[in-house]
């Protein structure tokens, strides 16, 4: 049966064992894939409404700026690698499709957002916190098994 499947993805091994799991998991021949990231907003950090913090985050602006661009660099490569993974494994390559955006409301809101694209299922990757600091922070793959409405989620270990 073909569906749609959104894997949530960053520059993580974890992420990667996502991948192997799709790999064997899921049938190459029935699904369209989409390599999701989002960005984390580095250069927000600037913008802080913090009077004694202002005139640093204004002094390393550039700075975050160029943090901001090597984190993307990293994402576009491991989404890249993923794609390649799925193809050496017989999905095809015209049904894998790499989508990467800048965070905007939160990076568990954002993936929850694009799931409510017609996705059947979302994939992604447990992270590794220990059980207190996931319960007092909690985590992107907890928030979005509890918010997401009639999709599927599969959390991987």
């Amino acid at each position: 049966m073909e569906q749609k499947i959104l894997v949530a993805l960053d520059d993580s091994r974890n992420a990667m064992r996502t991948i192997a799991f799709i790999v064997k998991t899921f049938s190459p021949a029935e699904n369209d894939i989409t390599l999701f990231s989002v960005l984390p907003d580095i250069a927000a950090l600037c913008d802080m409404n913090s009077p004694e913090l202002t005139p640093y985050f204004l002094s390393q602006h550039s700075s975050f700026n160029q943090l901001e661009m090597q984190k993307k660099q990293r994402i576009d490569e491991a989404l890249q690698q993923a794609k390649d993974i799925l193809v050496k494994a017989g999905f095809e390559n015209d049904r894998i499709h790499l989508k990467i955006q800048q965070k905007k409301r939160g990076i568990a809101r954002d993936i929850i957002e694009e799931a409510q694209c017609g996705y059947a299922i979302v994939v992604l990757g447990r992270r590794g916190l220990s059980g207190v600091q996931e319960f007092i922070l909690g985590s992107v793959s907890q928030k979005v098994i509890h918010s997401v409405k009639d999709i599927s989620v599969l959390i991987v270990n």
